[in-house]
């Protein structure tokens, strides 16, 4: 039964890192389920309150790096809110209309959207914003990815 657990565990751990490429599916989410089904199926002994604390630490430093990239990449290129909502959008609907090319073209549609539909700008300048909200989603998920695997790392180094 002990191999059907850590299964259940590492296909869990894995699941969070396909959210890194799947927005819709939220990564911390199945991290955690995966840390608190650690415990149901073996033992939460080896969790204190250090390893909770730093493991919700990590939580926030996701949902900063999340936030953070793809602002910065929109901001940095010239885009305004309308931009960061259109690249948000499009990164949660591109996957779905545009099967494994639509994660990078979804965000660069959506943010080049919502800077010429708000804002009325020039086309060069809402592809330089699409450009950086692409930039910014990259760069997201190599940031977030890192922050899961020391995660993991920590996790098992716990128990």
């Amino acid at each position: 039964m002990e191999i059907v657990y850590w299964t259940i565990v590492i296909a869990l751990m894995v699941i969070a890192f396909i959210g890194l490429i799947y927005p819709i599916i939220p990564s911390v989410l199945f991290l955690l389920a995966a840390f608190i089904l650690y415990g149901v199926f073996f033992s939460f002994a080896p969790f204190g309150w250090l390893f909770w604390t730093i493991q919700g630490l990590f939580v926030l430093l996701l949902f900063g790096a999340d936030y953070i990239t793809n602002l910065i990449g929109v901001k940095k290129y010239g885009g305004t809110k309308a931009g960061i909502w259109g690249s948000t959008i499009g990164l949660l609907v591109g996957p779905f209309i545009i099967p494994i090319f639509g994660i990078l073209i979804g965000p660069f549609l959506g943010a080049v959207a919502g800077e010429w539909i708000v804002h009325k700008k020039d086309f060069k300048s809402t592809l330089k914003v699409g450009l950086g909200s692409v930039i910014g989603f990259i760069s997201s998920v190599f940031t977030k990815g890192i922050i899961q695997l020391v995660m993991i790392v920590y996790f098992f180094l716990v128990i």
